[in-house]
Order: C-alpha cells, then structure tokens, then sequence
C-alpha cells in the first residue's frame, strides 16, 4: 500500500469507547476526512481517498470545503457537540493549504478539542529541491512551514520515511483522545512520502478501540475537599466545559440541590444547569450577570469544575474580593486544577469527583441567608433581561432584542452558535438555555469567522446524532436539532465561504445575520477605553483624513451576496415590526424541511445600543499617557479598577 492509503484505512478502524453510569459507548473517532487538493496531496490522500470511495464510501466519507480554516472549525464544532468523542481529520497540500491551517489549529488547542491535521509537506528525499511554495530558511535546511505547528499542537510529528507512521499515528491519537491532553494534532506527510509504496502490518489496519480516559479522584482529596465546604459560609462554584465533556451535569445538579450552592458558569460551560433552575446563576465574570458577579464578590470558596480560569471568567482577578477566598479546582487537566495558586487541587474526572462529593457531604447546606440572596439576586437579573429583550427599538433593534426573539422562535434542543464580535458576551450573559447541548460559543479563542463552519460541524453531528436514535430506536426518524448561527456583519465577511459547503450538501443551517456596519464589539470597547471607535465602522475612506469614521456606509448588500450563493434569504426591514417579523422568520425557517440546505435572515441592529452592565471588569491596558481627553478619563477609570486585583488567588 501507498502510505495515504495506509493512513486512510487505518483511520477508519479507529474508535473511541467510554462509560458513562455504568452505559458502553462505542463510536468511530474520525467520521471523515475534510481535503482541499493541490501538488502535495492530490496523488496522495486524494488518491486514497478517491480509491476507497470506488470500493465502499463507508469506509471513509470524504466532505469538501472551501478554506482549510474552515475545514478545521466544522472539525471542532463536530468534535465540541460529540463531547469529544469524534472529530474529522483534514488534509491539505503543501505551503499556503497547510499554514491555512494554524489558526484552526490554535482554536482547537485553545479550546481543548479535537482535531487531526494532516498537512502535506515539501519533498523527504529532497529529489527536486526547492519546490513550489518550500519555505527555506538558510540557517536550518530542514525547516518548512509546517513546523510553524509546533507550538499551536498538543503534538506533533513529521513522517519523513513509511515505517515513521506506525508511532506517529499511535501517540498522536493517544493525545487526540486524552481528555487532560487534547487539542490539534498535526502529522506533517510529505509528497513523496504519501505516495511511497511499502509493506502494511495486518495489525495497523485492524481495528483499534481508545477508551476515553476519566481518572478518578484521590479519596484523601475528597476528604480535604469536603472538610473546606464544611467551613465556608458562602461558597460558589463556577462550572466550564469540563462538566459538560464529562457528562457530569446531571451528577452537579444532585450536588446543588443537596448542597445549595450556586452555579456560576464559564462561556464553556453554559448549559449545566437550565437558566431557571433555582441554583443557577448564569454567567460569571466580564460578561457574567449581576447575580452571578455578586455572589463571587462574597465568596469564601470557589469550587471550580472543568474550568481553565480565563480572565473574562475572573473578571481579571477581581471578581473575587473576600480577602480570605480559598479555590478547590476539579480538572481532569493539572494545569487547570493548580491554576491561582489552589491549596486544594483534584486532577479527576469532574463527574467522578462529584460522586464522591455528594458522597462525602451528607447533611451540609448552605445558610438561609445566602439562598435568600441568590434568590433575589437571580430576581434582580431575570427582571434586567426580560426589560432587555422587551424594549422595542424603532426603526432599528438592539442587539438584545435580537437576542430574545431568536430565544423565543427556538425549540429547547436547538444549538445556538456564536464566537466573536460583541455577540459573545450578550450570549453569554443573556442566552436562557434549556439543554445541555443548546449553547455552542467558541470563546476560548473568539475566532471571527468560526460561526457559520463551527455551525455547519455541529449540524453534521446533530444529524449524525438522529440518525444514530433513529437506528437505536427503529421506529422511523428522529427529531434532529436546528442549529441556528448568529453572526455579525465583521465575521461574516472574514468567512462566509462555507455556506457553499452547505448548499452543495443541501444541509438545513439557519444563519441570523445582524448588519451593524462595523465592528461593535471593538467600537464599544474602543470608546470605553478613550479611542472613540476608531477604524471600528464600515465607512468609505476621507482621504483628507485618511480616516474611515465619517465617511458614507458602505453600499454592501450581504443579504444579496448570500443569494448569489445558492442561500435562501429572508430579508428583515427595519421598522415597527423588526423584531415580530424576525421571530415569525426564525420559525419559518425551522419549519422547512431537512435537505433544503442553509436559509439565511437579514436584520439590521443599531450598534450603540448596548446590552445590560455585568457590573464586572475585563483588563485591556488603556494608554497612561494621552493627548486625548477621552483617553485621559479612561485611565483614570482603568487605575480604579486595577487597585481592585489580586496578584494571586488560591
């Protein structure tokens, strides 16, 4: 066999097993394979590929696409709604195919997901030296642009001679499938190696299971932990996406309920707890609520489960001002449990370690005086958010509005999906979830362009998903989940492209797209530091100026060039009935078929409206020195909140 060949056979025996309450799962870990071919690839994996498809299509689904960023961002959406259990591997040829890939690679090592890239590589033997696109550095001959991996994968290795695939494929899915470890991993193929023939083991090829790996916790570490929420008076947890890839959602709602402690959580970990349940404190931190920020301003203990600590979940390190505040982080990863400088580190599986904690914590509850608070704090916000989404703007909506009509028109099990611009944080701080699976925002790296790929990969697996019932079932199909994307002008235009992808397969995505003319999110961060929004707003350019703040708004029709893709596309009119209109279209959109491919909404939003105060604080330097007034009166804002941060927490 060629080593592509080899490559794309072995993949297809892989699986992934895991236990979850005593129930076997058993799943292929790569699905499909994503490609884009040029010189590199085209003879080799595309070979491969193109030769299965002729001897049975089930052996390896190949998908198109349009960017190789893109490609990698479905992957992670895939891989974030099977709980990372599966992802898709993706090849691409050499030079600018594969360095497209770097930013998918460090969204997914920032987000702890799954990927496996597989970039095609400039000649082993060096037969034809320089090639096309070679990058060549004379101080290190055997550098190529693949190395530029490196620090963007949790591994990464170079297959420079056939008999390198065997180890390079066994430790690279061993970190793909490590719950502590887990990000992109990257096996560089070069050319002619992919096209080399040699001799196939029988036991490479045959298939390979990789029980997904939940440590349990140290009982002496239980046993410290419970003694600890014995003592605090006001203790809180904040709760990441480690709780729901552990599937321990259901086992911390058995803890709240037994302990009346209450949940904040991170962007990750949205959808622990509905937004009703009477624990449940919504987000925390930069872009928290009020209730959640005002609890953890009191807190004596933290419980953080699942949760890498990033500064919008601590507010900088000043969301937590009770001087004697102590941290227990359960993480199945040392680096998170040990983040702050934690006296009480649990490095487990965080569904594991709340068995034990509900074990260990027979007959304690919180005072009444702290659920009396977080009753009428969780009363405070609810009311905030409800007044959010029920002020009517004319002729164009807030964003908030926009937000609420879109909760309203959803089905519970739907999937809301997001990433950057200001959207992120309204989302977090607003979103009212039902479903453990209905909020997907890529926030650990706030990608622009993630949405509409992200989304399309967790539509792939919410069919994949139904189909999987309907089969388990056996009585006709299964109801599979709408995913609707909700994305602002400025991540469209960085990458629309996929929308192709969904028209080709005929793939239901609903798209709402929110034209602003600019970048909101930045605008309003700009003006807040003392920088008056600049180079924020879609404008054509003063040249007396060179500015583009003043200018006429661009005559860019985003509504039209989403129908000259093969979208559907219902258009919003700003007015009196904006938001009524947007809802009725919402539900017309879910209402069509699967198989009808991607529908996209058109609204116009007014930017400077902006969404309810966290009361909380993200730390973004503002200049110490200025000629600007604005920036003046910024940085005296910033230096009172600075004094309020901790060097350390723990």
């Amino acid at each position: 066999m060629t080593v592509a060949q080899a490559v794309v056979e072995y993949l297809s025996k892989q699986y992934t097993v895991d236990s979850i309450g005593g129930v076997e799962y058993r799943e292929r870990l790569i699905p499909g394979t994503f490609g884009i071919f040029g010189h590199g690839n085209v003879a080799g994996v595309g070979q491969a590929l193109k030769q299965y498809q002729q001897l049975d299509p089930a052996i390896m689904p190949y998908y198109q696409g349009r960017n190789e960023q893109a490609q990698a961002h479905q992957a992670v959406g895939y891989a974030r709604h099977t709980r990372r259990r599966q992802t898709f591997a993706i090849s691409t040829s050499i030079g600018p195919g594969s360095s497209n890939l770097l930013t998918g690679a460090a969204l997914a090592t920032t987000n702890r997901l799954p990927v496996l890239l597989l970039p095609s590589d400039t000649f082993a033997t060096r037969a034809a030296d320089p090639v096309l696109q070679q990058l060549e550095q004379p101080y290190a001959y055997d550098i190529t642009v693949n190395d530029a991996f490196r620090p963007l994968s949790k591994f990464f290795d170079r297959v420079s001679r056939p008999e390198q695939l065997f180890s390079a494929f066994h430790h690279g899915l061993r970190v793909l499938t490590d719950p502590a470890e887990t990000g992109a991993v990257t096996i560089s193929l070069p050319q002619d190696v992919q096209a080399e023939a040699f001799d196939v083991p029988a036991e490479f090829l045959a298939e390979r299971e990789w029980r997904i790996r939940r440590p349990d916790a140290d009982d002496d570490d239980i046993a410290r932990a419970a003694e600890a929420i014995r003592a605090a008076k006001r203790p809180l947890i904040i709760a990441g996406g480690g709780v729901l890839y552990a599937y321990a959602n259901e086992e911390l709602a058995k803890f709240v309920e037994l302990t009346g402690i209450p949940v904040g959580n991170t962007q990750a970990g949205v959808g622990v707890l509905p937004w009703d349940h009477k624990h449940s404190l919504g987000a925390i931190g930069s872009t928290g609520t009020t209730a959640a920020n005002a609890i953890a301003a009191e807190a004596d203990l933290i419980i953080g489960i699942g949760t890498r600590y990033e500064d919008f979940t601590t507010a900088s390190r000043t969301a937590f001002q009770n001087p004697d505040v102590r941290f227990i982080n359960i993480n199945v990863a040392p680096i998170d449990a040990y983040k702050h400088g934690s006296t009480l580190p649990i490095v487990a599986d965080a569904r594991k370690a709340l068995v034990k904690l509900n074990q260990a914590l027979g007959g304690y509850r919180v005072g009444a005086d702290l659920e009396q608070k977080i009753a009428a704090e969780k009363k405070r916000w609810d009311a905030t958010v409800d007044e959010a989404f029920d002020t009517r703007h004319t002729p164009l909506p807030a964003q908030n509005e926009i937000i609420g009509a879109t909760s309203r028109a959803m089905d519970a099990r739907d999937v809301v999906i997001c990433a950057a611009g200001s959207l992120p944080g309204d989302l977090h701080k607003m979103w009212r979830v039902r479903d453990p699976f209905g909020y997907h925002v890529e926030y650990a790296y706030s990608c622009m362009g993630y949405e509409i790929p992200g989304g399309l990969g967790v539509k792939r697996a919410a069919l994949a998903e139904a189909a999987a019932s309907t089969t388990a079932a056996g009585d006709g199909r299964a109801d599979v989940r709408d995913v609707v994307v909700m994305v602002g002008d400025g991540s469209y235009l960085m990458m629309h492209t996929e929308l192709v992808t969904a028209v080709a397969e005929r793939i239901k995505l609903i798209v709402v797209l929110i034209q602003n003319h600019g970048y909101a999110s930045i605008g309003s961060l700009s003006e807040s530091l003392g920088s008056q929004r600049f180079g924020t707003q879609y404008r054509t350019l003063d040249e007396e100026q060179h500015s583009f703040d003043d200018g006429e708004t661009l005559p860019v029709d985003l509504a039209l060039n989403a129908e000259s893709l093969g979208v559907k596309v219902i258009r919003i009119e700003p007015g009196d009935k904006v938001i009524a209109e947007l809802e009725q279209a919402i539900r017309d959109a879910k209402a069509a078929p699967e198989g009808t491919g991607p529908i996209l909404i058109h609204v116009e939003s007014d930017p400077l409206l902006d969404a309810p105060s966290s009361e909380s604080w993200w730390d973004v330097p503002v200049s110490q020195v200025s000629e600007l007034d604005s920036t003046k009166a910024a940085f005296q804002t910033y230096t009172d909140h600075k004094a309020r941060q901790r060097k350390l927490l723990g």
